[in-house]
């Protein structure tokens, strides 16, 4: 089973596509238990580019012989998300669509629009797939060199008032594809269904 995330970017942000295949170990009769998220694309889009245009390279992408019917996709409707997110509805994908809120909270809710969850959560659920090895990454995977670096930026820190606060914080950096490797990552564990391998269509 595939995960896309797509991080939406804005004026100063990119856009940015993840996408992660869920593995797992089958164990007699038992319920099948994950082994690893692989990675296995990441694509930083150029800034400004039209959210029309994210929407048809999420539809290329969802839509290749390695995906199609066989994949997720979790999208940020933070802010300027929600009408990209009836622009992929309306793109009929073939694949379901979670929106996600991420807020500054501490806790994930469902509501009828999607589902609210903290930032906090996503990128401590990624760390700990990182630190479990859990998360796997090929060395001659397109974009790894841009992801590697933004994963070394990002950094929690204590805030005065309490909690985290989470981000790339040097200057000039991004955090647009580790958002949208966490999303992926975030449906992938989730919701995982049986080990599908393919071929993802080139940029």
């Amino acid at each position: 089973m595939f995960s896309v995330g797509l991080d939406l970017g804005q004026r100063q942000d990119h856009s940015a596509i993840a996408v992660v295949e869920r593995r797992e170990l089958y164990g007699g009769y038992q319920n099948a238990m994950l082994h690893s998220m692989a990675v296995r694309h990441v694509e930083r889009m150029a800034l400004g580019t039209p959210y029309v245009s994210v929407v048809e390279r999420v539809r290329e992408i969802v839509q290749s012989n390695a995906l199609a019917g066989r994949c997720t996709l979790a999208v940020d409707s933070t802010g300027v998300g929600t009408p990209v997110v009836e622009q992929l509805r309306g793109a009929r994908l073939g694949c379901d669509i979670y929106p996600v809120t991420i807020t500054g909270g501490e806790r994930e809710s469902s509501q009828s629009h999607g589902t609210n969850v903290p930032k906090q959560d996503l990128i401590v659920r990624l760390r700990l797939l990182l630190e479990r090895g859990e998360l796997k990454i090929a060395k001659n995977l397109r974009g790894m060199r841009m992801l590697m670096r933004e994963l070394m930026d990002m950094q929690a820190r204590e805030k005065s008032a309490g909690g985290l606060r989470i981000g790339a914080d040097k200057y000039g950096q991004h955090d647009d594809l580790v958002i949208a490797l966490a999303l992926a990552c975030w449906k992938g564990k989730k919701h995982g269904d049986r080990f599908i391998t393919g071929r993802l269509p080139g940029r």
